[in-house]
């Protein structure tokens, strides 16, 4: 296994929440897990998509089903499973999850304050 991949534990946790490949327009879909580990690498990595590595496919499938499970909400689905499952199995502290709401004022010429009329 490489770096950024899911382990066999982690892929019998998601696997059934992720959608049918059968039977959809245009033949079989490639692997999900090999597919979600493209996706993952993408961001772990700082990479831009078009980098990816050929052993996760095309980049353009590999993007084209992140676009997809973001719009249909898989990866929501996934995660509320995920966090009840953690939950009851006690492993989630709840006393550490938290929402910062921090902000940071920008100097006012960061917004062309300083500069003169007309001038950029």
């Amino acid at each position: 296994m490489r770096r950024y991949e899911l382990t066999d534990e982690q892929w019998e946790k998601i696997a059934p929440l992720l959608p049918a490949s059968e039977g959809q327009r245009g033949g079989q879909w490639k692997d999900h897990r090999t597919v979600l580990n493209g996706m993952f690498w993408v961001p772990c990595s700082g990479a831009p998509w078009r980098d990816l590595p050929e052993r996760y496919g095309n980049w353009k499938t590999v993007y084209d089903r992140f676009r997809r499970y973001r719009i249909e909400g898989a990866f929501d689905q996934i995660l509320d499973r995920l966090q009840l499952e953690l939950n009851a199995e006690g492993l989630i502290d709840l006393c550490l999850w938290q929402v910062d709401s921090t902000t940071v004022r920008a100097h006012r010429s960061a917004a062309g304050a300083g500069l003169k009329r007309g001038a950029r």
